[in-house]
């Protein structure tokens, strides 16, 4: 059904046994995260939380926590947006199910927004500080909107139909910022809202922002949706939805979005940056604290019967990966349209997302002979590469989908194998160096700075897979523990290295190196650790028998990387190794050569995914908040039955 509030959603999945009320007083600070965290990971309902402690606006969390209620709240309306989106794709579709067409014609009735005078949200003003101040993580440098819908316009061409909306961090307190005057906006300037501040500052224009909290769960889905050009994130909500989105018209400033819970309304500061962050992230690690935009708060409207939304990110998964789902389900079919030759992408949530990204391609330069090697697929590498959020991926794997056509791109293992039993190290590693990275990804040499790789595979099979390892095997002092991951991949521990420092300028001021550091810009320790992996590499000669292994991870936990606690999951190894490399810096190999500026292997391929010094620290919880949410889980507690 459509809803057009976040109250009638919150009725209708309490009726329909999706969500829980919980009356016990909860504290935002961590309590209330900690809740989530354990209900979300047991595949559990939504939650309302009525008594927060010191705040008069009750919290609901966990929406989206599992694909199902997620597809529960657009069931009527989930099937046709996906025949509008085909419709986008391929207009001929209409004439193949012209009743299926004429329905979701129907439905893009819905799509465009609405002009209105006033709305719910406009009945109150209060202050930031009376919000609910939600802090997820021990080292959080304060509160934190984290389902946020931020609302701006194009300057060049004002109104709704040149709009965005996007789900961009929004720090309410802590810092620097100026109680109740001041609040943080973390995003990059090439974010569509960084292009119409660009627009705003050639012009001498004030750059207007406004944050929406709640409304119907269509309008957080919109905000992270990567739509078709030409479909706005307002009417994509309309048709999601069930009905147009009503925007208030106002004198000064933005429009405000009638139906929503909040609306914090403010301007850019011009040319002013605070530090934001910390905050715990979704690779698992927090991002520290960096300058960004300041917003000046001019208002903060809310309903009467306001519900304030949150979720908890953190380590995959968590709720965000439902978002992922539904993402893929709704935009899939787009891929071939946007990137020719290209079956599907898959972005591996266990990895963090953007550290590691899987793709099936087609060779189809030579349509009479069998593909034997990456052709047209690094065409397509670079064409992926180049999209949106796909280009903030530092390991892309792509392979020939003529050589599999039934594999399923989300059986990672199974692709994986792929990969290994192809890839030849010699000719199939395609790095790109000094580029950008995701912001929130510390792996690099500097914020935003690092490097990506390509590993293609196409052909027959090639190499055999090993999957047990000799009890003693001969290593170099200072690694130890081989553990097996999966066939052909092993895991190694290696001597520690110098833990990673809260404060990100300090670990970056390590400057008092010998020349190989200065002459690859590398800080001491990152020398120390470009040594150590050398020794591994240079001891393990022909008939080793690490040589029968494709991929060697040295890192700090072996039997954690190999999930050696009796397991079978591969998640740790794709947390622990693609978020904590940075391709140009920690892939290493044995036997490695350099022919005309391109790099690789005759051995096994290694990647260093120690936690090095520049790292951000990994998320933990507080101990004895840990006790205290799991004791209120017992029989007869406020939580029994939750987790």
């Amino acid at each position: 059904m459509g809803y057009k509030s976040l109250q009638q959603c919150v009725t209708d999945l309490e009726q329909h046994d999706h969500l829980r009320r919980i009356d016990a007083p909860i504290d935002a600070y961590l309590q209330a995260a900690a809740i989530h965290r354990r209900v979300y990971a047991a595949g559990g309902p939504a939650l309302l939380f009525t008594n927060v402690a010191g705040c008069r606006f009750p919290m609901v969390s966990n929406l989206f926590g599992t694909l199902e209620r997620s597809r529960f709240m657009f069931r009527d309306t989930y099937e046709t947006v996906q025949r509008l989106i085909g419709l986008k794709i391929d207009p001929s579709g209409a004439l193949r199910a012209p009743f299926a067409a004429a329905k979701a014609s129907f439905s893009a009735l819905h799509m465009l927004p609405r002009i209105v005078r006033t709305g719910p949200v406009m009945a109150n003003e209060t202050q930031v500080s009376q919000l609910p101040q939600l802090v997820s993580w021990p080292r959080d440098g304060g509160a934190f909107v984290t389902l946020p819908q931020v609302y701006t316009e194009d300057p060049t061409a004002p109104g709704v139909k040149r709009s965005n909306l996007g789900m961009y961090r929004i720090q309410l307190s802590g810092n620097e910022y100026a109680k109740d005057e001041e609040i943080g906006l973390h995003y990059q300037l090439h974010r569509s809202i960084g292009v119409h501040q660009a627009a705003a500052m050639r012009m001498g224009k004030p750059f207007r922002v406004n944050i929406f909290v709640g409304g119907t769960p269509a309008m957080n889905l919109s905000a992270v949706m990567p739509l078709p050009e030409g479909m706005s994130e307002l009417t994509f909500a309309g048709a999601l939805g069930g009905g147009r989105i009503r925007m208030v018209a106002r004198s000064k400033g933005l429009p405000v979005h009638a139906d929503t819970d909040f609306a914090i309304c403010g301007t850019v500061v011009d040319g002013r940056m605070l530090p934001e962050g910390p905050f715990g992230d979704h690779l698992g690690y927090y991002s520290l604290q960096h300058p960004f935009p300041v917003l000046k708060v001019e208002h903060v409207y809310h309903r009467t019967d306001a519900i304030w939304p949150f979720t908890v990110v953190g380590r995959p998964p968590q709720e965000d990966t439902a978002f992922g789902q539904l993402i893929h389900d709704l935009t899939g079919p787009i891929i071939p349209t946007v990137l020719p030759g290209v079956h599907g992408v898959h972005a591996v949530d266990q990895a963090g997302v953007h550290p590691l990204l899987l793709a099936i391609g087609s060779e189809r330069y030579m349509p009479f002979m069998k593909a034997v090697r990456p052709q047209e697929l690094l065409t397509q590498a670079c064409a992926i590469l180049g999209q949106g959020q796909l280009s903030l991926a530092k390991f892309l794997m792509i392979i020939n989908h003529g050589d599999a056509p039934n594999l399923n791109l989300h059986d990672i293992c199974t692709f994986l194998t792929h990969v290994l039993q192809r890839a030849d190290w010699t000719r199939d590693l395609h790095f790109h160096t000094q580029t950008t990275i995701d912001t929130l990804d510390y792996s690099g040499d500097s914020l935003n700075a690092g490097s990506k790789l390509v590993i293609a595979a196409a052909g027959p099979e090639r190499f055999e897979l090993e999957s047990r390892i000799e009890d003693p095997i001969g290593l170099p002092d200072g690694f130890s523990e081989p553990h097996v991951v999966m066939p052909g991949v092993v895991a190694i521990r290696g001597s520690r290295l110098p833990q990673p420092s809260f404060d990100y300028d300090a670990a970056r001021r390590d400057s008092a190196a010998g020349p190989l550091v200065e002459e690859q810009g590398m800080s001491e320790s990152a020398a120390r650790a470009a040594a150590d992996i050398n020794r591994l590499t240079d001891a393990i000669p022909p008939g080793h028998a690490l040589r029968r292994f494709r991929l060697i991870v040295v890192c700090d936990d072996p039997a954690f990387v190999a999930d050696a606690s009796g397991g079978s999951s591969i998640d740790n190894f794709l947390w622990a190794t693609f978020t904590r490399a940075n391709p140009a810096a920690d892939v290493y190999g044995v036997d490695a050569f350099t022919h005309q500026k391109h790099w690789g292997c005759r051995g096994p391929l290694v990647i260093d995914a120690r936690i090095k010094p520049h790292h951000a620290p990994v998320l933990e919880e507080d101990p004895e908040l840990t006790k205290k949410v799991e004791s209120m889980a017992a029989s007869g507690g406020p939580l029994a039955g939750l987790f």
